[in-house]
């Protein structure tokens, strides 16, 4: 089973459900709709200008900044051999000679010094994804890249009509990849060979969840779909009432934002609903779930929400700050519950924690402005 980076607490005894207070917050006005990577206790947070701070996950302590130039135009991504950023700039195009406004780094995890970077016609979107050799990702000019993580060299580039601004999932030696165009491709991940391709009528922006032979995604089109890994075919689709960006397995069925700013348990097996419930704004960011709930960030309101997989009712609740909720997805880091927002990173943690410390006491916050460059 392989499930998108953001959307399961895989930690034992995570409950969403338990008093969670805030245990540190590291203070940015500088944050971005991009979500943190964390890798072994460290936290990886874009910000504005391309740079990228590594935090410690127990305590929010700064351990280095580094300014990659640009903007960040993908999620970072972490893994035992580094980190790795995807970055853009700006400016106007030469007649004769188009200039390169993209860029991929990989990053050294302790330092946060550029150990390769690769040059590319046009930016990297969404997210990227890595397996054991590889780094996968696709473009705004409708290319998907596969570099070497060694070097950053292109193994293979496969290109298509549409763009990309999805996040890519790898299962069983397969790609996943959504495109604005409403197709969902599935490539090998050693050639770029496209096995099938299924097309939907809305642009596809959220990560696929594949569980049991199934994948499941969210369409532009309004509607939930369910196809065969093996092949692609539907199983089922189930309309919801406006776009679906955000979708997440869970053993209890498939929970799904849509951009009506409701949530639905679909089943498993016909995408029958289960229950359906009402949020207080939009949810743009990929939800959060656990053994005992999941967890959503609308972009109305001052408020994380937990809501329960078995009836929807909700259990829990999360202060962020009036306004400060952002489509940058939720995270779990160790017993570390991780929230961006417009005022920075918050990490909340049980209650029952005796370290845990309350927003507001000065040994548990960090301030960007403050911090050596």
């Amino acid at each position: 089973m392989t499930l998108p980076f953001s959307t399961l607490a895989r930690e034992e005894g995570f409950a969403l459900s338990q008093p969670l207070t805030v245990r540190w917050q590291y203070q940015t006005e500088r944050t971005v709709n991009l979500t943190p990577a964390v890798r072994d206790g460290l936290i990886y947070l874009p910000l504005t200008a391309g740079t990228l701070l590594s935090l410690r996950g127990s305590s929010g302590e700064l351990l280095w900044k580094e300014e990659t130039g640009g903007e960040f135009s993908a999620a970072p991504l972490a893994d035992e051999q580094g980190v790795y950023v995807a970055t853009e700039v700006g400016g106007a195009q030469e007649t004769h000679f188009p200039r390169a406004t993209g860029a991929l780094r990989a990053l050294s995890s302790r330092s946060g010094i550029t150990r390769w970077m690769r040059t590319l016609q046009s930016p990297l979107r969404g997210a990227l994804a890595a397996s054991e050799k590889m780094i996968f990702a696709g473009a705004a000019d409708g290319r998907v890249y596969a570099f070497g993580k060694e070097r950053g060299e292109v193994l293979w580039m496969s290109q298509f009509k549409a763009t990309f601004n999805s996040q890519p999932i790898l299962s069983a030696g397969r790609l996943y990849i959504g495109g604005e165009d409403g197709n969902l491709y599935a490539l090998e991940q050693e050639t770029g060979r496209t096995v099938w391709r299924y097309q939907t009528r809305g642009a596809l922006r959220g990560p696929v969840s594949v569980a049991e032979g199934t994948i499941f995604f969210g369409s532009a089109d309004n509607y939930v779909y369910a196809l065969r890994e093996a092949d692609g075919r539907l199983r089922w689709r189930s309309r919801t009432g406006a776009e679906v960006q955000a979708v997440a397995y869970t053993s209890q069925g498939l929970v799904v934002a849509s951009l009506d700013n409701f949530v639905y348990l679909l089943s498993l097996r016909r995408g029958a609903r289960v229950w359906k419930r009402q949020l207080a704004g939009r949810i743009a960011s990929q939800p959060l779930a656990s053994f005992d709930g999941a967890l959503f960030a609308p972009l109305s309101g001052d408020a994380c929400v937990v809501l329960d997989l078995k009836d929807g009712k909700q259990v829990n609740n999360l202060p962020v700050g009036e306004g400060n909720n952002m489509a940058a997805s939720p995270v779990a880091s160790g017993q570390m519950l991780l929230v961006t927002t417009r005022q920075g990173l918050l990490a909340f943690a049980s209650s029952t924690n005796g370290k845990t410390a309350r927003a507001g006491n000065p040994r548990a916050e960090f301030n960007e402005s403050i911090l050596p460059r």
